[in-house]
């Protein structure tokens, strides 16, 4: 907590009931963890120096979760609302796109990992 902070972001991603028309039931999530947590603090980096007054935080489970467990939190604190959002939506978009996390759905018909093409 600073106190030139005005605004707190919290976006937490949940692991929801559902993907693509077929019931989930858990999801199990995997990564090289070493590879996972550079790339993580590379995406944050590049989002602090592009907005110096924005301070972030972010943490992403792996192993076994259920429907309504938390998968990521991310935080932002800056002086204005606008920016701590867009560093919030920048992080997660940039985390989807390239951090090496896999993820297995299951669900009634069973497993299957998802998601997953391209990053390696």
């Amino acid at each position: 907590m600073r106190p030139s902070d005005g605004a707190y972001v919290l976006f937490e991603g949940v692991v929801r009931n559902h993907h693509e028309g077929k019931a989930v039931e858990s999801i199990f999530y995997d990564a090289y963890r070493p590879m996972a947590e550079k790339e993580i603090a590379r995406i944050v980096d590049e989002v602090q120096r592009a907005n110096a007054d924005v301070a972030i935080a972010v943490v992403h489970r792996l192993g076994h979760l259920l429907v309504g467990d938390v998968s990521i939190a991310i935080v932002a604190a800056s002086p204005h609302r606008a920016e701590a959002f867009a560093a919030c939506r920048t992080i997660i978009d940039r985390i989807k796109e390239t951090v090496p996390i896999w993820k297995k759905e299951r669900g009634p018909g069973g497993e299957e990992w998802v998601g997953w093409q391209g990053k390696c």
